[in-house]
């Protein structure tokens, strides 16, 4: 019961993990774990290392140092073939590019299959799970249109729900608002905000730019900077002016409410931040 438990203890545990290409270290000696069912997020600036991390999560990157446990099974000692079952990654640009002609219901349904095309007509059970999900995350009136006619929005909430049928332990989203207005935006946070609330969630993990894209219900935050966990803790003592002007080099002011946090930049500091680059 002890070893089950402890299994179970953690979804994501990387320990002293360094990815180095040729003389370019892109991580260095990061430490961090995300209890199992957990919100979390990795935030940081273009180049801080955060896809390399979320590659290095999937099994699809081995590290050069440390140790990778996910869902309790470590890295070098585990089928990662049979590991991958259980996770899931939702991008908003995927390298799989999905049959534009296939209605938003076909799409959710080749989450089963792992094909860009629906070839397999699947069972009535398979279909019921699939338009559960479809009405959970607002898609029932697009349905029945080919996906390639789905606004932004629309295609990553039939994304999340493609992921969700087969009920992944971890749900790791890589920018999943990118490109998004504030409404289509916000439609796929309250998405998100229902699976994080489902019985027993998915541990999901967030990868972003944006602060402000984070769910109130996020419980764990690691901030890169040049490969190097700057900060790693709870969001209010990790999300902070001081932690954020340091990682992007300029006066960040950091405000929260409703559970949620905004980062801005005075217009005062914009002859600063305009020089930044050049230092």
């Amino acid at each position: 019961m002890e070893d089950e438990q402890q299994v179970e203890a953690a979804a994501i545990d990387v320990r002293r993990v360094t990815v180095q290409r040729g003389p370019r270290k892109i991580l260095r000696d990061i430490t961090w774990q995300v209890p199992a069912g957990a919100c979390a997020a990795i935030l940081g600036p273009n180049g801080s290392g955060k896809s390399t991390l979320a590659r290095v999560i999937m099994g699809q990157m081995w590290p050069t140092r440390g140790e990778v446990t996910v869902l309790g099974q470590r890295f070098g000692e585990t089928d990662l073939n049979a590991l991958r079952g259980s996770i899931r990654l939702v991008q908003s640009n995927g390298v799989v590019e999905l049959d534009p002609e296939e209605t938003a219901a076909n799409v959710v349904l080749t989450g089963y299959f792992g094909t860009v095309g629906l070839y397999d007509a699947g069972t009535p059970a398979m279909r019921r799970v699939a338009a559960r999900l479809i009405r959970q995350v607002g898609l029932t009136k697009e349905a029945m249109q080919p996906y390639r006619t789905l606004s932004s929005g629309e295609r990553m909430r039939c994304l999340i729900a493609r992921a969700l049928v087969m009920e992944p332990r971890l749900l790791i989203l890589d920018e999943p608002t990118a490109g998004l207005d504030l409404l289509a935006r916000e439609q796929v946070l309250a998405t998100l905000q229902q699976v994080v609330h489902r019985p027993r969630p998915p541990a999901v993990l967030m990868i972003t730019h944006h602060v402000e894209e984070l769910l109130p219900e996020t419980a764990h935050v690691l901030v890169l900077k040049d490969g190097r966990a700057a900060a790693a803790g709870r969001p209010r003592d990790v999300i902070t002016s001081a932690v954020l002007s340091g990682v992007y080099r300029f006066p960040v002011q950091v405000a929260r409410k409703g559970g949620r946090f905004w980062a801005q930049v005075h217009p005062s500091a914009w002859k600063d931040v305009a020089v930044v680059g050049k230092r």
